[in-house]
């Protein structure tokens, strides 16, 4: 059974986003061409204070950036126009609080998570 190893990254851009940062990576193919892959990480706590990271990646190929870019622009574009750039969701916004009600009683039960640190 082979495991897949990643290659070293050649050039890696960096976004954070609240609980989420995305890992903008450029590797080397076998061959020697160059691929894209696109990592969010995720940072999930535990109510004992313990945490965990969920990820995602995709790989994207040279062949495939035109046609990719198209739809992104397509799809933000989209987006923007039927909602608008501003950020409607309350989760989003820095003083959001979840709130749970409980028989009749609130409690804040989110964690402000900054991710600098990582």
């Amino acid at each position: 059974m082979s495991e897949r190893v990643e290659q070293e990254e050649i050039f890696s851009q960096v976004l954070r986003a609240g609980r989420r940062t995305y890992f903008f990576d450029v590797r080397s193919t076998k061959a020697d061409d160059y691929y894209l892959t696109v990592t969010e990480s995720k940072k999930f706590t535990h109510d004992d204070g313990s945490f965990h990271y969920q990820k995602h990646k995709i790989y994207l190929y040279k062949e495939d950036f035109a046609d990719f870019k198209e739809m992104l622009n397509k799809a933000t574009e989209f987006i923007v126009n039927e909602k608008g750039a501003e950020v409607i969701s309350e989760r989003h916004q820095k003083d959001y609080k979840k709130e749970e009600a409980v028989a009749g009683v609130t409690t804040d039960s989110f964690t402000d998570v900054s991710f600098e640190d990582i």
